[in-house]
């Protein structure tokens, strides 16, 4: 019999963060193989931003629940599932669906969260740790005692990633708002004023010879710039286009021009790299494999986070129905770490 109780936050077009709609529906029931997650925390990350103006570049057709990660309990789990799973806390990347109080899940897609940490804090490492860790040792393979620029190094993947190449021996230059250069001080990574009007300069001052690896999310012409500080035998790791967030028109020319020009640049005989980074790559043709190194990643992670090696920085924390308010801080740029919202 079914069950109400289902709580989920819809996004029926390209509206305000106001235009977020709250429906109720009945918990759904795991099929085979799957189980259904008690949801404790889920994100607000970048990507929703996105989508609320429909320029994600594969969101779903509106209406969709969005939410790109979550953190819960299992409540039930479907026939062929380890029954010892029910009641356990784990972690899960979706893309779409997490701002929901009941998810179901493959239980493959499943990681297990440790004890020691709360949902919140694993929440804030979930999309943000595995692509922050992804990039720097799968793509860039940035060795210790060389030097990386990150851009947004106060966000949501900067904020890890630069706190997860300290620990490796890695010497960082971010670029974030002059607010945050306190902060950035304090984890030993060298602040450049992203509104400075020669950043390339700045970066220089710290890099004379340039950078061993570059990881930009603004896109937009200022990506040319990041490949032109890499250093001989560099690479640049472009995952986003944040720069286009309030732009009209097509929302896959923006992904589509950095990838022309990372295959143009990757054809020049100069030793450097450029790759855009996609954290779904390879799951539709290598679904176990994809699954194999998303939980030893988040699971290195996790354990960077209880090392103390990184610090898991809530913003701030809502309640799911209130999540208008959430997104709405999460655009404001006032904020350091990530807004979570909360079962």
């Amino acid at each position: 019999m079914a069950v109400r109780g289902l709580v989920e936050v819809v996004l029926p077009g390209a509206v305000a963060p106001e235009g977020l709609q709250i429906r109720h529906g009945d918990i759904p029931e795991p099929g085979a193989g799957q189980v259904v997650v008690a949801m404790e925390a889920t994100g607000v990350s970048f990507a929703e931003q996105q989508m609320r103006r429909g320029r994600y570049y594969d969101q779903p057709p509106f209406p969709f629940v969005p939410g790109y990660d979550l953190v819960g309990r299992v409540l039930t789990a479907g026939p062929g599932v380890d029954p010892e799973l029910t009641g356990r806390r784990v972690a899960a990347l979706v893309k779409v669906g997490g701002w929901a109080s009941h998810v179901v899940l493959d239980a493959a897609d499943a990681v297990p969260v440790p004890d020691g940490l709360t949902a919140a804090q694993a929440e804030t490492v979930v999309v943000n740790g595995i692509t922050a860790r992804q990039m720097l040792h799968r793509v860039a393979r940035v060795r210790a005692g060389r030097t990386v620029l990150v851009h947004g190094a106060s966000g949501g993947v900067g904020s890890v990633l630069v706190q997860l190449a300290r620990a490796a021996g890695i010497r960082v230059i971010g670029t974030a708002s002059a607010r945050h250069h306190d902060s950035l001080r304090e984890l030993d990574v060298l602040p450049v004023d992203y509104r400075d009007a020669d950043v390339p300069a700045r970066v220089r001052e710290h890099a004379p010879g340039g950078v061993d690896a570059v990881f930009d999310h603004v896109g937009g012409p200022g990506v040319v710039d990041s490949w032109r500080l890499l250093a001989p035998g560099g690479t640049l790791v472009a995952y986003g286009s944040a720069s286009t967030r309030d732009d009209t028109g097509s929302k896959q020319l923006p992904v589509l021009k950095i990838l022309a020009r990372t295959w143009l640049w990757n054809s020049l005989p100069n030793g450097r790299r450029a790759t855009f980074y996609n954290i779904w790559a390879g799951r539709a043709l290598h679904k176990d494999r994809f699954r194999a190194r998303l939980r030893a990643d988040l699971s290195e992670v996790f354990a960077a986070v209880e090392r103390g090696d990184v610090v898991a920085r809530i913003a701030a924390e809502y309640p799911l129905t209130r999540a208008a308010e959430a997104l709405r801080l999460a655009e404001s740029g006032t904020v350091t770490g990530k807004v979570v919202l909360t079962g």
